[in-house]
């Protein structure tokens, strides 16, 4: 599975959400920033994330996978 296989389907699934994947082989880091999130627990944030990779991860595709989530405000305090 290449990056921008996971990337662009993550795009396709959080329309209007900031995605960026990076990573080699089974192993990706994921960030995900977007207002779909607000008001939602961090785990809930990433359980959204992981329904679109289950069958990635079903079929190996996808090994190990490091899932950050923020909401756009969240994201501009964790920067600052």
């Amino acid at each position: 599975m290449q990056v921008q296989d996971i990337q662009t389907l993550l795009a396709e699934n959080f329309e209007g959400c900031e995605v960026q994947v990076n990573g080699e082989g089974n192993h990706f880091d994921i960030l995900v920033v977007g207002d779909i999130f607000e008001g939602l627990s961090r785990v809930r944030k990433q359980q959204l994330v992981y329904k679109v990779l289950n069958p990635l991860i079903a079929d190996g595709s996808v090994h190990a996978v490091n899932i950050r989530t923020f909401t756009g405000e969240e994201w501009q305090a964790q920067s600052a």
